[in-house]
């Protein structure tokens, strides 16, 4: 009898405690439902505003700088790789060097670069002026830089700041007349005859090969201005008031004449004189 009760009252109690069980079950199938429908919701907004993010700290590029970019994917991409980030072994990275350095390189025609030598050098350009304008903008918007201004380079310049400027910074080089000279490793500081003032100002500000960059803190725009009305106005005129420029290479040429013709001349007088004692 003791044993039907105590069966009775088991059973009672594990009917009971079913309505319990399932209602924990309800709850935490709730719950997952909860947990999933938030993960949906937060997938779904970062769906829809992670382009406007990404978009933000990309903003499209100008008309002219989409030209530079089409331009770009042609005839620099192999070596500066894609967004000019730079190919190891091949090329640097272009971010950061400003569209001055894009118009040095480019428009004096150092690059494309035909080969890899121990430095590029100057040939007649394979873009225009205005393909040139628009890579140096892609190149600016893509990674900023320096760059050259616009307008007259000249304006106000004193010729004899620049000249004492230019025997200062650049003739160590360059040579006192312009005429360039070689420099250590096969490199070799180019002439500067053929240099527009662009181009000139250009360097300045990019540092092309081993010249030092010369930043608005270290020459400032009025500097530079005298410095290349010194180069074009005075250095590129057909007087030279030494007499003989020899090439304009500075005292490498000069003291090969002295060599050549002093010395030689000195040796023949003497021996003329000898011969007549």
């Amino acid at each position: 009898m003791t044993s039907d009760n105590d069966r009775r009252r088991g059973l009672l109690a594990r009917l009971r405690g079913r309505p319990v069980a399932r209602s924990r079950g309800r709850r935490r199938l709730g719950a997952a439902v909860r947990l999933a429908a938030a993960l949906m919701l937060a997938g779904g907004a970062y769906t829809v505003f992670a382009p406007g993010v990404q978009a933000q700290d990309n903003p499209p590029l100008s008309a002219a700088a989409n030209e530079g970019k089409a331009l770009f994917d042609v005839s620099c991409v192999t070596c500066h790789g894609r967004n000019a980030q730079g190919v190891e072994g091949r090329g640097p990275s272009l971010i950061g060097v400003g569209s001055a350095s894009v118009e040095f390189q480019v428009s004096s025609g150092r690059m494309p670069m035909a080969r890899q030598e121990a430095q590029a050098m100057r040939k007649p350009p394979a873009f225009t002026d205005e393909q040139v304008r628009q890579l140096g903008q892609y190149i600016q918007e893509l990674g900023g830089g320096p760059q050259v201004p616009q307008g007259d380079l000249r304006e106000g310049a004193n010729l004899s700041t620049g000249g004492e400027l230019f025997r200062i910074n650049c003739s160590q080089c360059h040579a006192f007349g312009a005429g360039g000279g070689a420099l250590s490793s096969g490199k070799y500081a180019p002439s500067l005859k053929p240099a527009s003032d662009r181009q000139i100002y250009a360097a300045m500000l990019s540092g092309p090969q081993n010249m030092p960059v010369f930043g608005d803190n270290q020459i400032t725009p009025e500097q530079k201005a005298d410095i290349i009305a010194y180069i074009q106005e005075n250095l590129k005129g057909t007087q030279d008031q030494g007499g003989f420029n020899l090439g304009r290479y500075g005292p490498s040429t000069e003291g090969l004449a002295i060599f050549l013709v002093g010395i030689v001349a000195l040796v023949f007088a003497s021996l003329w004189i000898a011969g007549k004692s």
